[in-house]
């Protein structure tokens, strides 16, 4: 249950995320005009510290469930999915790579908040310190890798979270499965596809 809910949260916040940026792209000034009256909100800090520990809930609580499913299969490998056909392949391939997929993100996390949260660009410089950043070919690469891996990690977490929570009815499972993997896919190429626009859209 704390795995689901976490999980549901941090892809709305990776929805509005992903909205903010496309605005850098869309409207650069409005973005800097977003940018200054987000981080001068006095509840901020409170969300910051919200966001925080469900970053820290997540990836603890996923780590001790396969912990707990490993020693309950005797250290076996996880069982493989039987359906087929559409997008199961890459479904089942998303569940195999979901520990590397949520350790790239927990490494691709840390290296952003250092970049651009720990310190914190003036307000006006917010896209100018970002496109600094995505200039550098391993730094692009890293920020592009992480789309692809949220990607696979919310292609597979986009049908656990709703089995989890009892949402999943056997007749709804189908649309919320399809429904699921096209948010994941919009959300994951977002931020695949958004570093290179930005640092293509500011080269003179």
């Amino acid at each position: 249950m704390a795995i689901a809910a976490s999980g549901l949260l941090l892809v709305l916040f990776s929805l509005v995320h992903l909205a903010g940026l496309g605005l850098a792209w869309w409207d650069p000034s409005g973005f800097e005009r977003y940018a200054a009256a987000l981080h001068q909100a006095p509840w901020l800090p409170l969300a910051e510290v919200g966001l925080l520990l469900l970053l820290l809930l997540h990836p603890a609580r996923a780590l001790a469930r396969t912990l707990a499913n490993r020693a309950a299969r005797g250290g076996g490998t996880q069982p493989r999915s039987r359906r087929v056909g559409g997008m199961e392949p890459l479904a089942a391939l998303a569940g195999r790579l979901m520990p590397w997929s949520g350790g790239l993100l927990l490494v691709f996390l840390l290296v952003h908040l250092a970049q651009l949260r720990l310190r914190r660009p003036e307000a006006g410089a917010e896209l100018a310190a970002l496109r600094a950043v995505l200039s550098q070919p391993h730094w692009l690469a890293l920020y592009a890798a992480a789309g692809v891996a949220l990607a696979l990690h919310l292609i597979h977490g986009q049908e656990s979270a709703p089995r989890r929570l009892g949402l999943l009815d056997p007749r709804q499972a189908p649309l919320i499965r399809r429904a699921g993997r096209g948010l994941a896919l919009l959300i994951g190429t977002g931020f695949t596809l958004l570093p290179f626009v930005l640092v293509g859209s500011g080269r003179p």
